[in-house]
């Protein structure tokens, strides 16, 4: 078992910056792809993005490329998502997720573990 525990969430004004962190509990997580995904309310899960276990593939949504940015560090079994130029379009639960798979994915069925989240919230 893998467990993930989110935190940075919190309430910015448009155009400014969060970091997020995502601790996993197992020695092991250095052979996890890692994921972020978002849940506003009332809409479908959305992926945000995710790393491959040795942190040399990324993959974004296109809704946050060239403004997120996914890093991992395999020493403090961490990974992050560094936000910036939030827009209130942005405002959403975040999850991190863990995936066996060595191919990372877009696809939130393909993860084994989540986190419970953390809230962002961007105000215009």
């Amino acid at each position: 078992q893998v467990q993930l525990v989110e935190s940075g969430g919190g309430l910015v004004q448009a155009g400014g910056s969060l970091r997020l962190s995502c601790a996993a509990s197992r020695r092991m997580f250095a052979i996890y792809t890692m994921g972020w995904f978002r849940q506003a309310p009332g809409k479908e899960r959305e992926f945000v993005a995710a790393i491959s276990w040795r942190g040399g593939v990324t993959d974004y949504g296109d809704s946050v490329k060239g403004r997120f940015t996914i890093s991992r560090d395999n020493a403090k079994n961490t990974v992050y998502l560094q936000m910036n130029s939030l827009k209130p379009e942005d405002t959403a639960i975040y999850y991190c997720a863990a995936d066996r798979q060595v191919a990372i994915t877009t696809n939130g069925y393909e993860y084994d573990y989540w986190g419970q989240g953390t809230q962002v919230t961007v105000s215009s």
